[in-house]
This record gives structure tokens, sequence and C-alpha cells, in this order.
């Protein structure tokens, strides 16, 4: 099994992240941000990761550094789970519509870590989340997981359609990209010889 765990724990915060890369997507996320659970029970589900994600943060500020952690130590159990990279699909995209949105994602599980990010919102808060936060998330799973990702909005008019597409989105390009691939057998998907 493709499996990790990662704790994490600072001033600001106290995180555990269990990912299982060959799961069903199941999922039990509870990091005291509503609507960010319920963003991280997407991409369990459509990506057919189980996700189990515990954190305990500074809300009494607010939700940014949850936010931002749990995206570092979801990242750095990615880079664990996937080990070497061998015999995966290495690339992903999904183009997803939700509604009156729809999100186009690429990725590339390269270690060289690069966020483009084209995904704005017409309201500043989802309920009590900051919508900037969706951005800072992926920004710390890119850099945490080695991903190269690029997210883009190709139109939406909900803020809340616009993030569950990008969430779900991501999670579509991510399921394609871990996966084994049949015809790779044990090699590494690069000709440089490391990933």
């Amino acid at each position: 099994m493709r499996k990790a765990t990662i704790t994490r724990k600072t001033a600001e915060t106290d995180i555990s992240v269990t990912v299982t890369l060959d799961g069903t997507g199941t999922y039990a996320n509870a990091t005291g941000v509503g609507f960010f659970d319920h963003m991280l029970d997407q991409l369990s589900r459509h990506a057919l990761i189980d996700l189990t994600i515990t954190a305990k943060g500074d809300l009494h500020i607010d939700d940014h550094h949850t936010v931002e952690d749990v995206g570092i130590a979801l990242g750095q159990a990615l880079t664990q789970a996937l080990g070497d990279k061998r015999g995966i699909r290495r690339y992903g995209h999904f183009v997803l519509a939700m509604d009156d949105a729809q999100v186009a994602t690429a990725l590339d599980l390269s270690a060289r870590p690069f966020l483009v990010w084209n995904v704005d919102f017409p309201t500043q808060k989802i309920g009590t989340f900051d919508t900037e936060l969706v951005r800072e998330f992926f920004q710390a799973l890119s850099t945490h997981g080695g991903l190269t990702l690029h997210v883009d909005r190709v139109h939406g008019i909900n803020s809340h359609h616009i993030a569950e597409a990008a969430f779900k989105s991501v999670a579509r390009a991510l399921r394609m990209a871990v996966e084994p691939d049949p015809r790779m057998g044990d090699m590494l998907p690069s000709t440089k010889g490391a990933l």
C-alpha cells in the first residue's frame, strides 16, 4: 500500500495527515474549518485517495495557518506515499463543470513545485471562509508535494461552486497522475533517472 502519515506541530497548529493513494475515497477530515473540511472531503472522494486529517489551529486568530499548514502536511504525505514514483502516470489533467463553474487543472508530479493560479472569486467569503485561502492551500500543497500545478477558472459566478470545482478538478487530475501505468511497469516516468 502506498500510504503515509505526517504529523506537523508548530506554535500555530497541530496537524496529522494520513493518505492511502490506492484507496476508495474514504475520508475523515476534522480541521475545525467547516467549509475547508467539505473541500478536503471532495479532494479525497474524487481522487480516490483515502484521507484522514485532524488539525487544531489558532482559529481564534483566523483560518489561515490551519489551511496553509494542512496543505504543507498533505503535500509531504503525498511525496512520502509516492516514494520514488516508479510506474506512475506522473501527469494528470481534468476539466470539471459544476453548475455555473468550470475549472481546468493540469499537473505534473515533477518534484519541481510551481503554481499557476488563474482562479478569481466574485466574493471574499464563502460563509465565514476567506476565498483567498483556496489559493494558499494549493500553494502549500504544490510546494511541499513537489507538484507543478496549473489551475484555471474557465468561468463561474458562484464562489462556492468555483472553489468546489477547483478542488474536484485537482482531485481528478491527481487521481490520474498517481495511478500506476500498466505499460510503465517499474520504470520511472522520466529520462533523467530521478523525479
